[in-house]
């Protein structure tokens, strides 16, 4: 039995909102915030109208990270910015579309979607020997999704961290690495962090929250393991360069019902992720408290939400692969495209290759 075989029933989709203009996928009335650029000109920060008008703002900041950090006035301002439509605008479909922000600390919360979790506790290897015997997978799915519920309960959040140096635009290329032979996708909701707090309750870290915005947190599974260090894990793989499609802009909050979001990502024109985003274990607020105990949070962190499931790893194998084509969106928050290509090295190869599995 696949985890395909329990997913429909496991979790209604979301009741997206009606009114989402097909040209940026941005619902009336809201804008969104992101960085942009014409051919061959300076990058500008940019606010994007639902009908795909993008508004300059660089006469008041540098860039988005500036908004960000100024940005309970910035919003003000943004407000009114759209309102009045009063400046030049250029096609959002004219443009380059460059990551939200180019320099952000990277917060990764990890096995953070009950499915996703119960999914790769029932199927994947590492886990077989707590299958009681004669146990059939939808048994077994049952009390693994139990032990999920738990550690929501009773358990803290787990994040790692990351490097924007793998951030791309929302369009970018994904070149594959030499190095990984398992790239899977994983499309999450991301938070933009607007104040910088410390010791910050769950029920208080709302006010941390400055916008929301996508992230594919792409990685080469079979890099995340090796055997020769006594701390098995190693997540550098998922920072490969262009691993990270970011954007196409961030919307403020108060603009988005996470209630009725939903992520859907498709390769080839075949669904692979389609999942609402509110099934997480640890929702935004509490891994930004839990963050804020064990880091200095800035405005301008970017922290994203995990996975839900449909994921190549869970799918048999389907693995991302030279000419394929991904497809994605998350409600509220516009659309990504990524061509995936074979990565040009100019003859160079590995020196040290893939992880060892044996030691």
């Amino acid at each position: 039995m696949s985890s395909n075989d329990f997913m429909a029933h496991m979790m209604k989709p979301a009741v997206e909102p009606e009114n989402i203009n097909p040209v940026t996928g941005l619902v009336e009335g809201t804008f969104g915030i992101g960085t942009y650029q014409v051919e061959g000109e300076a990058a500008f920060p940019g606010l994007v109208l639902p009908n795909g008008d993008v508004l300059d703002l660089s006469d008041r900041y540098v860039d988005t990270h500036a908004i960000f950090n100024d940005w309970d006035n910035a919003l003000v301002w943004l407000k009114e910015v759209a309102a009045k439509q009063d400046r030049p605008a250029k096609p959002y479909t004219d443009l380059i579309v460059l990551p939200v922000l180019a320099h952000p600390n990277m917060i990764c919360a990890a096995s953070n979607y009950r499915q996703h979790v119960a999914e790769m506790m029932t199927f994947n290897k590492f886990n077989q020997d707590k299958r009681l015997p004669g146990e059939d997978d939808e048994a077994f799915f049952k009390r693994n999704y139990e032990e999920v519920d738990r550690r929501g309960r009773e358990g803290m959040p787990y994040f790692f961290t990351g490097l924007h140096s793998a951030l791309c635009g929302p369009n970018d290329d994904v070149p594959l690495p030499l190095i990984g032979q398992q790239p899977d996708w994983e499309l999450e909701l991301g938070i933009i962090v607007g104040k910088s707090e410390r010791y910050v309750r769950p029920e208080n870290a709302d006010d941390l929250i400055a916008a929301y915005v996508m992230v594919n947190d792409i990685g080469t599974v079979d890099e995340f393991k090796r055997a020769d260090i006594k701390f098995n894990f190693d997540w550098v793989s998922k920072f490969q360069p262009n691993f990270k499609p970011f954007g196409p802009f961030a919307v403020p909050k108060e603009f988005v019902d996470r209630n009725k979001m939903q992520i859907k990502l498709n390769v080839n024109g075949e669904k692979r992720q389609d999942w609402p985003a509110e099934d997480m274990i640890f929702s935004p607020e509490q891994v930004l408290s839990h963050a804020s105990e064990r880091l200095k949070l800035m405005p301008g962190d970017l922290l994203i939400m995990g996975s839900p499931p449909g994921n190549a790893a869970t799918l048999g194998g389907l693995w991302l692969k030279e000419g394929d084509v991904m497809n994605a969106s998350i409600t509220y928050l516009g659309r990504q495209r990524n061509n995936i290509v074979k990565e040009e090295t100019n003859g160079r190869t590995p020196t040290y290759g893939p992880f060892k599995t044996e030691w």
